[in-house]
């Protein structure tokens, strides 16, 4: 079950009240979600957030189709109402008003993945 994180520049000094917004957030209304045509293709398993200067990190725990967890985001009511609450910290202004746009920000935001170890890969595990 892999990981992504999401990159954000948010400006310096502002951690507390990111974090106040990543507190009223609102969850999404299902954990899973669909491929375009619908189909079944991965679920939510989990998200963290963390703010540290001018860096915010979402890291988001799911399994499944990564392309299709950012089209699920996008079409989430809760997730626009913090990407508008969010826009006064950011360092850079990106439009994430439409889904396109939204799902065009979460590609370009998402981290190389370098390492991803779990309980499953341990060589020890029988």
């Amino acid at each position: 079950m892999p990981y992504a994180a999401i990159t954000y520049r948010v400006r310096p000094g502002h951690e507390d009240e990111i974090a106040e917004i990543f507190a009223a957030f609102q969850r999404v209304d299902t954990p899973e979600f669909g491929a375009e045509g619908g189909t079944p293709s991965g679920r939510l398993l989990g998200t963290g957030v963390f703010v540290k200067d001018d860096v915010m990190v979402r890291v988001i725990h799911y399994e499944g189709d990564f392309a299709a967890v950012g089209r699920h985001m996008a079409g989430q009511q809760g997730v626009h109402q913090l990407e508008e609450r969010l826009a006064p910290f950011l360092a850079e202004r990106r439009d994430t008003s439409t889904a396109e746009g939204f799902q065009e920000y979460f590609r370009n935001a998402l981290m190389r993945s370098v390492s991803q170890l779990t309980i499953d890969t341990h060589p020890t595990r029988t």
